[in-house]
């Protein structure tokens, strides 16, 4: 009964609203309520077309139990909805959840197109037909349709014109299944009021990338998405294509990353009733035009990432209706007063970082908003503590990062933060101590105080804790009363950095308290002692980095536990002994293994070649010896085949909506290219093996040359023998190879000619011998790449003889004996000490030397004073 009212406009569409039509419309309701209830039955021949369509599809997860001849009633299948009257089949809402297991896959029937009464289809997020394929055509002759979403099925292909004859269409989503042409067609579709077209790669259409005029006749848009499309559009080209017809009605506009540029003009003013206008991350410059201070429905506007610079609260300020605005991330700048900011009554989200504001306001200002997300990093805060951030009670979000802050933190600003989720103060010069304030009743769960200048112990904290990054302070003394203080409750704290700063002492043996614990840092302090046993009851720990400390004894046994390590880094310590066996037992899902500049001796395992996932291996500056492991060929993850493709590798630390914004992301030091740097959004994409400066035998196994993936290889500074081997054309991602001050010997294969990537190389002081091959990339190199060896040819100054000679080339900086200059010298000395000898023994020849000295430098002035004297004159001088 409930449906047969909700159906009664679609009844009777031209009923006129008056008084009297009112009394007859209830009277037509309370008739209704009368009736006995009646159950839809569906059409027999739409039945079968629905059987027909199913019997196209793939239904993994068996969605469509309830579609089978037994259950004939088609009105009560899954996703079918039938008009209450007429019975005939209205809509289909066949979307899935987007993960695999729910999808349909195969294909879409035409015989959906015998469907003459379906007004709403809804597709979206399946798989159909798989990459490559494109929409149906046959989808243009379903003129019934009001409502058409196709959104991530799967197609991929060009927009079929037929699409234009849906002339009934309301709405129109075809996010993510298409590229090449935007049809001119979509104009036809004169009821349009929603239209989605985001997430594709349009390109080649008939304006050149650039949205067809066509568009301006939907008149009765209200949303219309053209986000992450190729649009290399400027930015008033698409304005003045949707105002003439199209900006009375329009309510949203999204334009994200479509490569639009241009400075944006008063045409914006044409849009009255826009609301929403997103357009993040362009390259659109200029001022904001006055105009924008007319429009005044706007309640969200995203203009972040372009290239936008003046002061935007001359426009903004009047826009009272905004609860949103993100603006960060371009060249405004200016001083913003607290008239700038006084009409935004309605503002809940404030994005504006990184722009240069200064915020002049007065020590009691009290904002007009509410904000629930605040957003001001690089702003000039300080240098005072902001005070006017206690006022806002609703503060979820808190993003004060290098602001200027040359203060203490009063203590109820911690009070008036306590709602607050996550907290960023970090890149200030905050100072003082922190001692209790994290301490319940505070609770905030993230909690970013890093670089600034906070001293004294480590601060007690909440349980409630998840994420804490203390790093770049001077916290000093040793953690023990901030890890083995009792608890009343678990501590939830997964994420903690506590890198550089002054703590020092034993690593206390508490972490059993800590077991929720993923990232963990305490690189660059002052510990010593080995890691606690108590260290391997971090059974979630994926991040461990205690570089740059004064560690010693064994490799930490408690290490075995933490099975779920994807980084290990324990570089820059004095740990000693072998490296155990059971590391590549263990630790099979370490991505990096770094154990740099330590004392570490005897043979490389050959049971780390088991960790298949390994994309990093830093065993330099340690006194390994024996030979390189031929098995490093099972290191899969170094090879083309099973490189990731995210540049990021993280250490999953979910704790709440903003997790991300702690460095979760893992970022290691990497001694690449003969040099150090950190690498983080990119270390995904890096892969490398280190082994210099250890003892290393024997050669260079062949089965390295199976990495086709890796980028880096450095075995400097061993003891290596044999070839370089010839298959090392092959590893055609290598970016740097040193193999340099090993006793390397033979000709250089030539297969190394084929390393297009290669940008740094380094064989120098080896035996090698022969012709330097002729490539692209290996004349480009310093003749110090090849110093020290018998080769001859370009970059070296010395040309290959043709009796197959060669000669050894020092260079300036080279170690080996050049008997050129030890002659040279030799020669030197010898004549020095002819003539000085005898000098220094005969007094009468020492005299008659230096009176021939005097007579030439006599003689040498009076030319230079352009006086010649025919005859030497005595000195009158007693000295003379």
């Amino acid at each position: 009964m409930q449906n047969q009212q909700l159906h009664l406009f679609s009844i009777y569409p031209c009923v006129i609203m008056n008084s009297s039509s009112i009394y007859i419309l209830v009277f037509v309701q309370l008739w209704l309520l009368s009736l006995p209830c009646r159950e839809s039955v569906c059409i027999p021949s739409e039945r079968e077309t629905l059987l027909k369509f199913k019997n196209n599809l793939n239904d993994p997860s068996n969605r469509l139990w309830s579609w089978n001849p037994n259950n004939t009633n088609c009105c009560h299948w899954y996703g079918v909805l039938c008009h209450n009257v007429t019975s005939h089949l209205l809509q289909l809402h066949l979307n899935s959840a987007f993960y695999e297991k729910s999808q349909f896959g195969g294909e879409i029937s035409p015989c959906l197109a015998d469907l003459k009464h379906l007004n709403y289809l809804d597709l979206s997020g399946n798989g159909f037909l798989g990459e490559g394929m494109s929409i149906p055509s046959f989808l243009g002759t379903m003129t019934s349709l009001t409502h058409l979403n196709l959104s991530l099925t799967g197609f991929r292909g060009k927009i079929p014109p037929q699409i234009g004859n849906l002339s009934n269409l309301v709405y129109l989503d075809l996010r993510y299944v298409a590229y090449g042409t935007v049809p001119s067609q979509i104009g036809n579709l004169s009821k349009l009021r929603y239209l989605d077209l985001s997430d594709n790669y349009f390109e080649g259409n008939q304006l050149e990338g650039t949205i067809p005029t066509s568009l301006g006749n939907l008149c009765n848009l209200r949303v219309i998405d053209l986000s992450y499309l190729k649009l290399n559009q400027q930015v008033n080209e698409l304005l003045e294509i949707l105002a003439p017809c199209i900006s009375h009605g329009l309510t949203t506009l999204a334009v994200r990353s479509s490569r639009l540029s241009g400075n944006l003009t008063d045409h914006i003013g044409a849009f009255k009733n826009i609301e929403r206008l997103d357009f993040f991350n362009n390259s659109i410059g200029g001022a904001l035009p006055r105009s924008f201070g007319k429009l005044s429905s706007f309640r969200h506007l995203d203009l972040s990432i372009n290239k936008f610079s003046g002061n935007p609260f001359e426009s903004l300020r009047s826009l009272s209706k905004l609860s949103s605005l993100h603006i960060g991330g371009n060249l405004f700048h200016g001083v913003v007063k607290e008239d700038d900011l006084a009409n935004f009554t309605s503002l809940m989200g404030f994005v504006a970082s990184g722009n240069s504001f200064t915020l002049k306001v007065g020590p009691k200002w009290l904002p007009n908003f509410q904000l629930t997300y605040l957003e001001v990093t690089s702003w000039q805060l300080g240098p005072s503590f902001p005070l006017w951030i206690q006022s806002q009670n609703k503060l979820n979000y808190v993003g004060l990062s290098n602001t200027g802050i040359f203060d203490s933190i009063p203590t109820q600003m911690w009070e008036a933060l306590s709602q607050v989720l996550y907290l960023n103060l970090s890149r200030n010069h905050i100072h003082g101590e922190i001692g209790t304030t994290l301490k319940n009743p505070i609770s905030i769960p993230t909690i970013d105080l890093s670089s600034n200048h906070l001293c004294g112990k480590l601060p007690y904290l909440s349980s409630d804790v998840l994420g804490l990054d203390l790093s770049s302070n001077s916290f000093s003394e040793s953690m023990n009363d901030f890890l083995c203080n009792d608890q009343d409750k678990p501590m939830q704290l997964q994420f903690l950095n506590l890198a550089s700063n002054n703590l020092s002492g034993e690593i206390p043996d508490c972490w059993m308290n800590w077991t929720s614990l993923v990232d963990v840092n305490l690189q660059s302090n002052h510990f010593v002692g080995n890691l606690p046993q108590s260290m391997g009851s971090l059974a979630d720990l994926q991040s461990l980095q205690i570089r740059n400390n004064t560690l010693s004894g064994i490799f930490p046994t408690s290490v075995k536990k933490n099975n779920q390590l994807i980084s290990l880094d324990l570089g820059e310590n004095n740990l000693s002994g072998t490296i155990p066996t059971w590391v590549g037992e263990k630790l099979l899902n370490v991505k990096i293994l770094r154990l740099r500049s330590n004392r570490f001796g005897g043979h490389i395992p050959n049971e780390i070649c088991q960790m298949s996932h390994l994309q990093v291996l830093d065993l330099a500056q340690n006194n390994l010896s024996g030979n390189i492991p031929s098995c490093f060929s099972n290191l899969s993850a170094m090879t083309l085949k099973n490189q990731s493709t995210d540049p990021r590798i993280y250490s999953q630390v979910q704790y709440g909506k903003y997790y991300s914004s702690m460095q979760s992301i893992v970022s290691v030091l990497l001694w690449l290219k003969g040099r150090g740097d950190e690498y983080g959004n990119i270390l995904g994409l890096v892969t490398s093996i280190d082994l210099s400066s250890n003892k290393l035998l024997g050669e260079i196994p062949r089965e390295i040359t199976y990495l086709n993936g890796l980028n880096f290889l450095n075995m400097s500074h061993n003891q290596l023998i044999g070839h370089i081997p010839q298959g090392i054309g092959n590893m055609r991602s290598l970016q740097s190879i040193d193999f340099s001050r090993n006793q390397l010997s033979g000709e250089i294969p030539p297969t190394i000619a084929n390393l297009s990537f290669l940008s740094m190389l380094d064989l120098s002081y080896n035996h090698l011998k022969g012709n330097i091959p002729t490539g692209t990339q290996l004349q480009t190199f310093d003749a110090s790449s090849f110093i020290g060896n018998n080769l001859c040819g370009p970059p070296l100054p010395i040309n290959c003889s043709s009796n197959g000679k060669t000669h050894s080339y020092e260079g300036s900086h080279g170690h080996g004996v050049n008997w050129f200059f030890v002659s040279m010298t030799i020669g030197f000395i010898v004549g020095f000490w002819i003539v000085i000898a005898p000098l220094l023994i005969c007094r009468s020849w020492r005299y008659a030397y230096f009176h021939f000295l005097d007579h030439v430098w006599f003689k040498l002035q009076s030319f230079r004073s352009g006086v010649f004297l025919p005859k030497l004159c005595k000195c009158s001088s007693t000295n003379g």
